[in-house]
């Protein structure tokens, strides 16, 4: 067995500490590099407290918690961090010039075999290479946070990164646990972003224009057409209720949708008043300390429930394929769908009716 590649992740923040978990805790040598030192060495505590939380949830055995921590190597000279580096993940801010020289750099320093990726979540990977030599060995892995509990990688070539990179970093990232998904084009936000900012267009629209205000957008997503997104994407339901009755709700619906081009006037005025969101206590909404926390809470607990139930049922890959042979096509499409919607509809059934 070839031995597990070494890793480094540059920048050990909100989402590099996170990151840099997962691939310890499935046995791969980290490096984690920051140039602040204390972000930087407060990350394994902040790793530990993770790796606490999923074990008390049923997630991942605590007395491998140190085993883990044991793989990751803190590291302040760039360098030192590049040396037979397999992959590196770039996590620091998103900040176009930052990145251009982190990867001019990382291009310089690190072995010929390395694949360089950024973790960006709507930054150009095309304009992020752009000042380095070996642009064939860039891509992006856009994890989303909390990346140690969403499964989901978003991997974006370029048009001059290479076949082998782009299939390298898929066969990892499904090996250490992940959902990687392939983005064919290199557009700002991928395709994650781009519907999620879809969904906040509209939504601050409504608060805009007086339709209903802010906990009333939220309240009509969580009760509503959000209860089945865990199970149904959007492409999926526009099958089920008909491309036909789809289409004749796009004729008419599509030119009174929000077509803005700039930001919502009311999430500016937020901005410009000091209203944040979680980090002043105000946002679109009032959030106190203890709301703050049980909204955190609550969603940790949708995330690790999840897991649990997916490895209860059995709700990954290769176990929907493992269907009985003797089964017919109904039957085999009935028990994919119990393993989709299971441990989805448990989460949510918990998170509704039993909160923590």
């Amino acid at each position: 067995m070839d031995a597990p590649e070494t890793v480094t992740i540059i920048g050990a923040g909100l989402m590099g500490h996170g990151i840099a978990q997962v691939f310890a805790t499935q046995g791969h040598p980290v490096r984690l590099f920051d140039t602040n030192d204390t972000i930087l060495t407060q990350a394994p505590e902040r790793i530990r407290a993770n790796l606490m939380q999923l074990a008390a949830h049923g997630v991942g055995d605590e007395t491998a918690i140190n085993a883990s921590l044991a793989r990751i190597s803190l590291v302040r000279d760039l360098a030192e961090a590049c040396i037979d580096a397999d992959v590196v993940i770039e996590a620091v801010s998103e900040k176009m010039d930052l990145k251009q020289r982190i990867f001019a750099e990382l291009d310089h320093l690190c072995p010929p075999h390395t694949i360089l990726c950024s973790n960006t979540s709507v930054l150009s990977i095309t304009e992020i290479a752009s000042k380095s030599q070996g642009r064939e060995r860039i891509l992006g892995t856009h994890w989303w946070n909390p990346p140690y509990l969403v499964p989901l990688v978003e991997i974006v070539r370029t048009g001059d990164t290479a076949q082998r990179c782009i299939d390298t970093i898929y066969d990892l990232l499904v090996r250490v646990g992940k959902k990687p998904v392939r983005v064919h084009k290199d557009i700002p936000g991928f395709i994650g972003n781009r519907l999620q900012s879809a969904l906040w267009r509209e939504a601050f629209a409504l608060i805009d224009d007086g339709i209903c205000d802010a906990a009333t957008v939220d309240e009509v997503v969580r009760s509503g057409f959000g209860l089945r997104l865990p199970v149904l994407g959007p492409v999926e339901n526009a099958d089920l209720i008909g491309l036909d009755l789809t289409l004749a709700v796009h004729d008419y619906l599509l030119p009174y949708l929000s077509r803005n081009t700039q930001p919502s006037a009311t999430l500016r005025a937020r901005v410009t008043e000091g209203k944040l969101g979680f980090k002043t206590g105000a946002g679109f909404l009032s959030w106190s300390e203890d709301e703050i926390a049980a909204t955190r809470e609550r969603l940790a607990n949708c995330w690790n429930r999840t897991r649990r139930a997916r490895r209860r049922y059995g709700a990954d890959q290769a176990n929907r394929e493992r269907l009985p042979e003797e089964d017919g096509p109904i039957m085999k499409q009935s028990r994919r769908q119990m393993s989709y919607e299971t441990p989805s509809t448990t989460c949510l059934y918990l998170v509704t009716h039993f909160p923590e």
